[in-house]
This record gives structure tokens, sequence and C-alpha cells, in this order.
């Protein structure tokens, strides 16, 4: 069955860093467009990245541009988020998605990413 799997999140001071990994598997990787969506506290669904199947196209949810970088490998059927510049709006319960016919059909469990000095 398909299942995605985030790690790499926790505490960072304003300023600092941390990479967020999604390991996948039940499904070609290489075939679907994935994303980033979080959630902060007290708030609803908030999507942040996504990056094509093939590595390509990139984008972002403009408060995160040229802070965050989404990748992907491929062979290791694995997702990433750099994140980088962290400020304390940044904390959010962070997903994995999978894209499907223009929505979000599999979702990983989360991963906490808080910033706080």
């Amino acid at each position: 069955q398909v299942q995605l799997e985030e790690s790499g999140g926790g505490l960072a001071q304003p300023g600092g860093s941390l990479r967020l990994s999604c390991a996948t598997s039940g499904f070609i990787f290489s075939n679907y467009r994935m994303s980033w969506v979080r959630q902060a506290p007290g708030k609803g669904l908030e999507w942040v990245s996504g990056i094509f199947g093939d590595g390509s196209d990139p984008h972002y949810i403009d408060s995160v541009k040229g802070r965050f970088a989404i990748s992907r490998d491929n062979a290791k059927n694995t997702l990433y988020l750099q994140m980088n510049s962290l400020k304390p709006e940044d904390t959010a319960l962070y997903f994995c998605a999978r894209e499907y016919n223009a929505a979000f059909d599999s979702w990983g469990q989360g991963a906490q990413v808080t910033v706080s000095s």
C-alpha cells in the first residue's frame, strides 16, 4: 500500500535551518508530483511547495521563496524540504502529500517544526 513517512522535524531557532525528508513506498514515486503542506497551530492547511515527478519546476508559496528548497531523489523514493532562515511563523506540522488528478490523495503523518528562541 501507499506509504509516506516524514522525518527531520524539530526545534530550531529563528534564522536556523532544518531539513525534512519524506520516505515513500508502495507506488512509482517518479510518476507523481509531490508537495509539502503545513498546518500551523489553530489554522487550516497551507500548501508550501511542490515538484514534478522528474524533479522539474519546483514552486513555492510566496512566504517561503528564497528560504525553502524542495527536491527529490527518485532512486531513493524520497522527497525533501530544506528550510533555511526559519521564522517563528514557519512553526507548523509539515506533511508530504502525493498529488493525483489535481488533488492530494495520500498523506504522511506529519513532522512537527517549531521555530522559537
